[in-house]
């Protein structure tokens, strides 16, 4: 299959048209005329990630995280985005991501967010698509919703401040770094608002206004993959989300 074809698909879902202008979604490594058997999907494109395509024989990686993102002034493997490139033209591996393009849109990170949160009336956060906030069947203290966000997403670490009440029921979220829009999700009457990235001053700032609710930015999104792969099914090419795709960030547990 072409790679312009499976870039026409993901595209009708996730149109680079509504990324926000600062990204780079798109083609990364790669000429969209090449034939393709078989996709690996990744949060991230790292070289060990690089390294499972080439093991795996995969001649496509789609990615939710731009690999080219930051401008690189060399390619001589110094840093590891810089070593990501140069194994992908080594072994002729094309390279697609979809990052805010995905974020932007119905179907995409946040509805398959609130959606495992089981959310209803669910509808964007943000004018341009952004978040989400919806709301729960039932109210639940914020304690349990807590756990329940822990359980359901496998959380490493969940941060939170005070809600404002006791029993919670509206949910905002914004998959990703999300902090920017904690005063929009309290103008919509939010009672938590989860995202990750949170700096301290996010947290006294919203502490007692409404339950921030911090947790691991790749957690927040590593469904992207699933979304590919949804995507994709109906083409009937072999696809596999990678083994090695992980966060980086590592807990110290006692």
């Amino acid at each position: 299959m072409l790679l312009r074809a499976i870039i026409d698909s993901i595209e009708s879902v996730a149109p680079r048209s509504a990324q926000e202008q600062w990204d780079n979604s798109g083609m990364q490594v790669g000429d969209t005329g090449r034939d393709i058997q078989s996709v690996l999907l990744t949060t991230d494109v790292t070289p060990a990630v690089v390294d499972e395509a080439i093991m795996r024989g995969c001649q496509l990686i789609v990615s939710h995280h731009p690999l080219l993102f930051h401008g690189l002034k060399q390619v001589c493997g110094q840093t590891p985005q810089a070593k990501a490139v140069e194994m992908a033209i080594k072994h002729d591996i094309a390279i697609y991501s979809a990052h805010t393009s995905l974020d932007c849109v119905s179907g995409g990170i946040n509805t398959r967010l609130a959606d495992k949160l089981k959310l209803t009336d669910v509808k964007p956060l943000m004018e341009n698509g952004l978040g989400a906030i919806g709301k729960l069947p039932n109210p639940v203290t914020f304690a349990d919703f807590i756990g329940h966000i822990r359980a359901i997403l496998n959380c490493t670490y969940v941060r939170y401040t005070r809600a404002k009440k006791s029993e919670i029921q509206t949910v905002a979220l914004c998959g990703g770094a999300g902090a920017e829009f904690i005063n929009e999700a309290i103008a919509q009457g939010a009672d938590v608002y989860l995202t990750a990235d949170c700096k301290y001053h996010d947290f006294c700032d919203a502490d007692g206004q409404i339950g921030l609710i911090d947790i691991d930015h790749w957690i927040s999104e590593r469904h992207a993959r699933e979304i590919f792969r949804d995507i994709l099914a109906p083409l009937g090419i072999q696809c596999f989300i990678s083994e090695k795709d992980q966060t980086p960030i590592q807990i110290l547990k006692q």
